[in-house]
């Protein structure tokens, strides 16, 4: 559960701070990158239950990079006035990316992780 509660803070931040950084990323409205934030965070979760444990660190991160490109390219077409490069997507999974593995090291070293 604390992977949850640290994915539901930073993976909005790091959508919003795509879209502040990015050219190529840019949201309408303040609540777009945060809940595309939301959605990832939730993703990510679940990724770490089914696949996280130890020998897994890069197994699990490849999976996360995906889910984060294809939500944050589905967001792009799903929310009014997004737009987002397709360079831009990668970016931000990118980002978002090197966000986990931190997070997925510390699962697998503190046991939580199973």
């Amino acid at each position: 559960m604390t992977g949850l509660t640290i994915k539901l803070a930073v993976c909005p931040a790091v959508v919003y701070l795509s879209d502040v950084i990015f050219r190529q990323v840019n949201y309408a409205a303040l609540w777009q990158p945060i809940l595309v934030g939301l959605l990832i965070a939730v993703a990510a979760h679940a990724i770490e239950v089914i696949k996280l444990m130890p020998g897994t660190l890069w197994l699990s991160s490849g999976f996360d990079f995906m889910a984060a490109t294809v939500i944050v390219y589905l967001s792009a077409l799903a929310l009014p006035g997004a737009f987002l490069t397709f360079p831009g997507v990668l970016l931000t999974a990118l980002f978002l990316t090197l966000t986990e593995i931190p997070q997925h090291y510390w699962l697998i070293k503190s046991g939580m992780a199973e």
